[in-house]
């Protein structure tokens, strides 16, 4: 019998598949129960605006025919919103889509990318696939020390990935900070600043890293419509970036790699600043319920500036996570991140929150 696994490249054999968050429907098969909330992926409670809805129920007589693969009118709107160039522009299938094209860019076997402990997964992901070296540095308070983070560039280096703010942990780099270790960065390596969880970011000294792309060609700035904007079920996202590194990651891109139904979508987000107002505003109510209450319970957490909160409940939190499922409750386990104490906990609708809340007091409580 032939093995596949002999015939694969070395980097994949190494890797373990993605594990997402637990679908609501896979808990019902195995519990047979109902009412179940998920605040497991980071998600927006909120569902889609209205007005994307409306917009996608337009474009269904349209599904016969293939997208703009130029993403036009959405790099278009961009530049209006954003003030970016076009040509900066890679729309990518969500933000991973443009992370695995970038690393498809400029790493390769003998190649090197330096990572943060405790960030996020793809980043590792994408590096070993092509047979590229990983390097971790280790984190300073579940965050990225970019003095570690720096000293572990060498000249295999090719990418440097930051996730600002961090997932699973919510950390973030300050502007002065950031700023001081681009200066400092090999013009030769690229750095790629993860902006996923940029809109929920309140903190005055949190950069934006667009305001940074004219400084520093090797930066890379990445986003999504998947958080703040709700639309994670449609996978949409986008690297800014020097153009020559935007025209290289468009060459290797797949032909309609962003399908129109997505493209609709985004291109009426972006327009509907009341949506988002609404997300943010909820966001930071929810935030500031769920820290107040796990202060009076007397449970850690790491401080979040993302729409999560990673809990440190000083043990194993698989448990705690299993005995929360039977209550329909499903958040997230993070031991793959080497974080075995803590579940993270996406903020979800006032509801959702205090049900949260309920339900752990019991499952401790339990001795769960």
């Amino acid at each position: 019998m032939t093995d596949f696994f002999e015939l694969a490249q070395p980097g994949i054999t190494e890797l373990s598949p993605y594990q997402p968050g637990k679908p609501i429907e896979e808990l019902e098969r195995e519990l047979g129960i109902s009412d179940i909330i998920k605040l497991a992926s980071n998600e927006n409670p909120l569902g889609p605006s209205p007005l994307v809805t409306r917009r996608l129920a337009e474009e269904m007589d349209e599904l016969a025919r293939y997208p703009d693969g130029s993403a036009y009118l959405l790099k278009h709107k961009l530049q209006e919103k954003l003030g970016i160039d076009p040509q900066r522009l890679t729309i990518g299938n969500g933000s991973n889509d443009v992370l695995e094209l970038l690393a498809r860019v400029f790493l390769s076997p003998g190649a090197a990318s330096v990572v943060s402990e405790h960030s996020f997964v793809v980043y590792p992901l994408v590096t070993r696939a092509l047979g590229a070296d990983l390097v971790t540095v280790p984190a300073k308070n579940y965050g990225q020390d970019l003095e570690a983070t720096l000293a572990a560039i060498t000249p295999k280096t090719r990418l440097v990935f930051i996730a600002n703010p961090n997932n699973p942990t919510g950390t973030w780099v300050g502007r002065a900070e950031l700023v001081a270790f681009l200066e400092q960065v090999p013009a030769s390596v690229i750095v790629v600043l993860d902006e996923a969880y940029f809109e929920y970011v309140e903190e005055p000294d949190y950069p934006n890293g667009l305001s940074l792309i004219d400084q520093y060609d090797n930066l890379v700035v990445t986003r999504t419509f998947s958080k703040a904007y709700g639309l994670a079920g449609l996978r949409i996202g986008y690297a800014v970036s020097h153009p020559q590194i935007a025209d290289l990651m468009n060459r290797v891109r797949q032909p309609f790699n962003v399908n129109a139904m997505s493209l609709a979508a985004a291109l009426v987000a972006l327009d509907d600043d009341e949506y988002l107002q609404r997300a943010i505003a909820l966001n930071t109510q929810g935030m500031k319920f769920l820290t107040e209450a796990l202060d009076q319970m007397g449970i850690g957490y790491i401080p979040s500036v993302g729409n999560f909160v990673t809990i440190d409940f000083g043990r194993d939190a698989m448990p705690i996570y299993q005995a929360l499922l039977r209550e329909g409750v499903i958040v997230r386990p993070i031991g793959v991140y080497n974080m075995p104490n803590h579940l993270r906990v996406t903020v979800g609708t006032p509801g959702e929150n205090a049900r949260f809340i309920d339900s752990l007091q019991k499952v401790l409580a339990a001795g769960g």
